[in-house]
């Protein structure tokens, strides 16, 4: 097994985890290691003090204090990786008296591990917003009164009361009242679900404008909110502690190494000088030494997510770009993703002896103080300001009703009002997965108002991109299946998964990463996301729009709205994955030259010492070039290749992130 310098073994606490690069114990240690080598280098090559050997022996030890622990710790659990080598080969060089050479390998690791443990305790900050969708108090009606109580001390079978506009503290099941109730932050579906007794209802959604009467089926412990802050913890967890490149490359280097060092160093004393075979056995640990190797994923890293930030995209950290380069499978949420988040009137059908404006007015009136995402859809659409209704009374979970120049006028969906002849409109809008309102004055149908989440412009060209990249491309939404298939259908995927909750979702990622080649992907942007966020090897939020915990999830945020930077994303981190292989392929290489060239004397320590600093810079080099991306990639957002400032939407992901 391979070190995990960045798992956690206990609770995580997101309130110690570190808010700045600055705060990070390890990069400290590393930028003191540097100051201290630098220093000593110095002073040691003009003044061959002990002053020059002291400051590079506190070098060492600030540099190696961020790694050598935990890389014992893990020998004694059986597990090796490039942390292994590195504390051998610095051991090597120390027994040789090149206290320089060691302090450098410490120095350059520290800076590798600080970066990587920013990352992950980062990423596991979001947790806290999931929390907070829980109301502080929650109604209970008990012995013909009602009582205030916590929602910790809710139990199986309470009734509470719901008010207007109020949180559900906790799942159940509806025993009386109409209303419709806003569920996006659990299943992401954009309109308010009409909600009535025998429904269910969940935890961390929001009344609407009927009073309800709800019997508790879960507790807060084990409601549908906790299973999602279990899943997202539990996906963390094993994404965190998951194997990297350089650690794969190195676990079996490392025992070989040891073992060849040891030989030499035996045999070597069996046939001749052992002094001469336990000098050349501590050169072959320092030629072993995986300087190159260790050096070769952080330059690339750095230079990448750099280069990917000045086009919108912000990666969190090296382990996230390394998966979001081996992607084949991308799985995108509807709403505030592929759509715009936002409904708008799509249609008007007028019936016979109407027109499009009576609708349209009359529609406009009802809803004129009414806070429901339909009516911001039909008071957008008009183009003058309407007189509000008189007399306006809500129908809970049908519709409302007023009086319009002393005329009865209703809205509502087919059923509270007969369509009559628009029948054949209702089914088809409601076919193409729209929310048909029917409008009526005096006992007469005006006509429909049909309301749909529309996809955002660049949906399609999206789809089609990735396509061209080799990338499967799935829908997972908790939208209702008609709607979920007609979008998909104008968006051109193929895969559809609906009706899904947030738990739901999280499995069909990790049923698309069993059935498909290669890491998946998951693209949301809100609180119910957060799971399959987590669940996918790399979770892409939509940064500007989306929840905060959708952001603190996720390994990657398009700061911007333009869902073309995912496929830019896509490929710019495949090409800093290839370039990441080349270098690490290049390390390995010269180590196998190096270490049995070292074994039989043909290198003495000062060519090894050499070689590895060549490589060094060939790797760095090599790095820098993960900065550039193609000049394909704008044409794909239609953008500049280089942005010389930073967007506001850029400022506005930053500023939530950091919070």
């Amino acid at each position: 097994m391979v070190d995990d310098c960045c798992s956690f073994d206990g609770e995580f606490d997101a309130e110690s985890a570190p808010e700045r690069l600055r705060d990070v114990p390890a990069l400290r240690f590393a930028v003191l290691s540097g100051a201290l080598l630098a220093a000593g280098l110095i002073i040691g090559r003009w003044v061959h003090s002990p002053t020059g050997i002291a400051l590079e022996i506190a070098a060492l030890v600030a540099g190696a204090w961020t790694f050598v622990p935990e890389t014992l710790r893990g020998l004694v659990r059986g597990r090796l990786g490039v942390g292994t080598l590195m504390t051998i080969a610095a051991a090597g060089a120390v027994a040789l008296g090149e206290l320089g050479e060691a302090a450098m390998l410490a120095f350059l690791f520290s800076i590798a591990e600080g970066l990587e443990g920013y990352a992950i305790t980062r990423t596991r900050r979001g947790l806290r917003a999931l929390l907070d969708l829980v109301p502080d108090e929650a109604l209970v009606l008990r012995g013909g009164s009602t009582v205030t109580v916590r929602p910790e001390d809710l139990k199986v079978s309470d009734l509470l009361l719901v008010r207007p506009g109020a949180r559900i503290a906790t799942d159940g099941t509806v025993r009386s009242g109409h209303s419709a109730v806003d569920t996006s932050a659990v299943t992401g579906e954009s309109i308010p679900v009409e909600t009535g007794p025998g429904a269910e209802v969940f935890a961390g959604t929001i009344n609407g404008g009927g009073v309800l009467e709800i019997e508790v089926t879960a507790t807060t412990a084990n409601n549908s909110l906790a299973r999602v802050v279990h899943i997202v913890e539990e996906a963390q967890e094993r994404k965190g502690s998951a194997q990297r490149l350089a650690d794969r490359l190195a676990s079996p280097l490392v025992p070989t190494v040891m073992v060849l060092s040891a030989l030499i160093a035996l045999f070597g004393s069996l046939f001749g000088d052992p002094s001469v075979w336990l000098e050349r056995a501590l050169v072959v640990l320092v030629a072993a030494a995986p300087c190159a190797l260790a050096i070769s994923v952080p330059v690339a890293v750095v230079t990448a997510i750099g280069s990917a930030a000045r086009f919108g995209v912000l990666v969190k950290g090296g382990a996230a770009l390394e998966a979001l380069g081996n992607i084949r499978t991308v799985a995108l949420d509807k709403t505030g993703t592929l759509t715009r988040g936002k409904p708008v009137v799509i249609e008007i059908v007028p019936a016979e002896n109407s027109t499009r404006e009576e609708v349209l007015t009359v529609a406009a009136a009802l809803e004129a103080h009414s806070e429901h995402p339909l009516a911001a859809a039909v008071l957008a659409a008009v183009d003058t300001p309407v007189p509000a209704a008189t007399n306006v009374k809500a129908q809970a979970g049908s519709g409302i009703e007023g009086t319009i120049k002393g005329q009865a006028a209703r809205l509502g969906r087919p059923g509270f009002i007969e369509p009559g002849a628009l029948e054949i409109d209702v089914a088809r809008l409601q076919q193409a997965g729209a929310t048909a309102v029917l409008v009526e004055r005096e006992g007469r149908v005006l006509g429909l108002v049909a309301v749909r989440d529309e996809l955002r412009p660049e949906a399609r060209e999206t789809v089609e991109e990735l396509g061209r990249l080799g990338i499967d491309v799935a829908m997972l939404t908790g939208d209702n299946s008609r709607t979920a298939h007609a979008l998909a259908a104008q968006a051109g995927i193929q895969q559809v998964h609906a009706d899904l909750r947030p738990e739901d979702k999280a499995r069909i990622i990790e049923e698309l990463r069993a059935r498909n080649r290669g890491g998946v992907a998951m693209a949301g942007d809100g609180i119910n996301d957060a799971p399959a966020l987590a669940t996918a090897d790399v979770g892409i939020a939509m940064g500007a729009m989306g929840a905060d915990v959708a952001i603190e999830t996720a390994d990657v945020a398009l700061m911007g709205e333009d869902l073309r930077h995912l496929p830019v994303a896509l490929a710019h981190a495949r090409r800093a994955r290839k370039i990441m292989v080349q270098s690490l392929v290049l390390s390995m290489l010269i180590l196998l030259i190096l270490v049995p060239l070292s074994g039989l004397g043909v290198l003495g320590l000062a060519v090894v010492v050499a070689a590895h600093e060549l490589a060094e810079v060939f790797v760095i080099g090599n790095g820098v070039r993960a900065a550039r991306r193609r000049k394909t990639l704008a044409a794909v957002t239609g953008t500049p290749t280089h942005l010389g400032s930073e967007t506001t939407a850029t400022r506005h992901v930053r500023e939530r992130i950091k919070a």
